[in-house]
């Protein structure tokens, strides 16, 4: 639950500390006060988009603190998110979420003393904190979210079986688009696929192989040159050793006379420097003996050039049309073989594309079907829920349906399958539609809520409707934004009563101007505005005592905070909200 709650510079707001109770605690104050800053408060903190026109005209930035407890279900999920990224907890287990908002537009997160992106806080507080507003009012009037409160009303039943069909329909649709593309595209594709078969042909004929193109320019330039090659060598071997044919004797041979003459004189500079051409004759001696393996390791085929030019043109052919080198050659043949098996428009593929399709929609006929006969089970469950706390509201002749159709496809609708003789439209959110609707009176039709109701009627059945649902939910916090707008006398202390019962197990904060529900609050905050030479400056945020109590609600019960009638109302409404808590 949200333990505590500090604003800096947001909106009038210049600084204020929130202590809510782990029940119900309701926030009030004039209007524009700054209650509606509060609540800007909790939707930044539940990682809403930033708007920086809120920050105060006189500071740089807005700063929400909130510090979360975490227990139960909801808090063993938020804690695993924060943990994950690197949050670090307080003494008492308590993990601090920051949200800053700069004037500049740039908005900052933080986790337990780590920056996170604004998502991560999102996916913290998802499970820990909900915002009821009179938007999700107007936004539950559309059909798409009346399906989701239904879903959400029986959700453990009915998430599972969305989830299924889901995944059914997913794989429905790629194989059905992908049959229709290849039944669509057949004289096109089957004109692709031939051409990758003839040069997946031409390739597997040449045979490439890694680096043979680069390997054969060096051995053909080196067989360019193989008569310089030989004729260098030949000679250069011949004057170190010397040759049979002219009596030479060579650089090696020369070189021994002169050591023979030198070691047989008697003078010893003479002999060191005979000992000297000995290592002279070593190494001329090695040279010509690789000069030797050299030309023996030339190639003497006189066709071996015009192998490799042959070799050369066949490769140099599959480069010009497919890859700049063997190499690139060799991956497009790996791309070709991989695009010719999504191109294949053969009579067994396309066969077996369709038996796959029908396979699959049978299946997704099934998961529709169940997930239908859970919703049409749950829209029961949820109209007399409803319609019993209706008649707590000062509206004990209205009931409500929960509609629950099939969506009927039209002609060409590509999203649509036959599901027990009807073609319906295959949403991403199943094969249903749903509308509630209100029947005023016994024997009055049941006519679409938007279109049936008056503004306090449509405020109580949306309350009616958010109190069901949020005692279902495993939120640990749920926030209630005047919520009760249109509602009075006798009601709104019905939807006190409601409030104060929701508030025994869940964390439920009420910003609301009706005394009837200020009333039933386990912990009262109001919202102050002060003021300055006639110009409002800054607004703050207190708890109140018993005395102020009385004294608020007092001023919400029409002004009548500074009357003994005033005061006395104020202490019996207070009364009569203690008695209806405890009965």
């Amino acid at each position: 639950m949200l333990a505590e709650m500090r604003i800096q510079s947001l909106g009038v707001i210049a600084e204020a500390n929130l202590e809510l109770h782990p029940g119900l605690t309701v926030l009030t104050g004039e209007t524009g006060a700054g209650k509606t800053m509060v609540v800007t408060g909790l939707h930044l903190l539940s990682g809403a988009r930033a708007d920086p026109s809120r920050v105060r005209t006189d500071a740089p930035r807005a700063v929400v603190e909130g510090r979360f407890t975490l227990a139960g279900t909801a808090g063993g999920a938020a804690g695993a998110i924060a943990e994950a990224a690197g949050a670090e907890r307080d003494d008492d287990g308590s993990i601090i979420a920051v949200r800053t908002v700069g004037a500049d537009g740039r908005s900052r997160a933080h986790l337990g003393g780590r920056s996170v992106p604004a998502g991560v806080l999102s996916d913290f507080t998802d499970p820990l904190l909900a915002v009821h507003g009179q938007n999700d009012q107007l936004r539950l009037l559309r059909t798409d979210q009346q399906l989701a409160a239904l879903d959400r009303s029986a959700e453990a039943r009915i998430a599972p079986l969305l989830q299924a069909y889901r995944d059914v329909r997913e794989q429905w649709q790629r194989v059905s688009g992908e049959l229709s593309e290849r039944t669509r595209r057949a004289r096109e594709l089957a004109r692709e696929a031939d051409q990758l078969r003839l040069g997946l042909a031409e390739i597997a004929e040449v045979a490439p192989v890694p680096g043979e193109d680069i390997e054969i320019v060096r051995i053909v330039r080196r067989l360019g040159d193989l008569d310089v090659l030989r004729s260098g060598a030949t000679e250069s071997q011949a004057e170190l050793m010397g040759t049979d044919d002219d009596q030479s004797a060579g650089a090696v041979g020369l070189i021994a006379q002169a050591r023979a003459r030198m070691s047989a004189c008697d003078d010893d500079s003479l002999q060191d420097q005979a000992k000297r051409l000995d290592e002279v004759v070593a190494v001329l001696s090695d040279v010509g003996g690789e000069l030797s393996s050299y030309l023996t390791a030339l190639p003497d085929d006189p066709d071996a050039l015009d192998g490799l030019l042959t070799r050369q043109a066949q490769l140099k052919q599959l480069t010009r049309k497919y890859a700049a080198d063997a190499d690139g050659v060799l991956q497009w043949a790996e791309q070709a073989k991989q695009r010719l098996s999504e191109v294949d428009v053969s009579e067994s593929t396309l066969t077996a594309l369709a038996q796959q399709r029908e396979e699959l929609a049978k299946s997704l006929a099934s998961a529709a079907s169940k997930l239908s006969s859970a919703r049409r089970k749950a829209a029961g469950q949820l109209a007399a829920a409803v319609s019993a706390e209706l008649s707590g509201l000062a509206m004990g002749q209205a009931t409500l349906e929960v509609n629950v159709a099939p969506r009927v496809a039209s002609d060409q609708d590509p999203n649509s399958l036959d599901i027990a003789g009807t073609r319906l439209h295959l949403g991403a959110s199943g094969v249903d539609e749903v509308e509630l609707r209100l029947a005023a009176h016994p024997g009055a039709p049941a006519l679409p809520v938007a279109r049936s109701a008056s503004g306090g009627e449509l405020s109580r059945v949306m309350l009616a409707l958010e109190v069901v649902l949020a005692t279902a939910d495993t939120t640990a916090t749920l926030v209630f934004d005047e919520v009760d707008a249109g509602v009075g006398g006798r009601a709104a202390v019905e939807v006190g009563r409601r409030l104060a019962k929701l508030a025994r197990t869940h964390q439920v904060i009420v910003v609301t101007h009706l005394p009837q529900v200020a009333a039933f609050a386990d912990r009262h905050l109001v919202v102050d505005k002060l003021a300055k030479g006639g110009t409002v400056t800054v607004s703050g945020v207190r708890t109140l005592d018993q005395d102020q109590r009385v004294a608020e609600l007092a001023r919400m019960l029409a002004g009548l905070d500074d009357t003994e009638t005033g005061r006395a109302h104020a202490k019996e409404l207070m009364a009569a909200a203690d008695s209806a808590r405890s009965a």
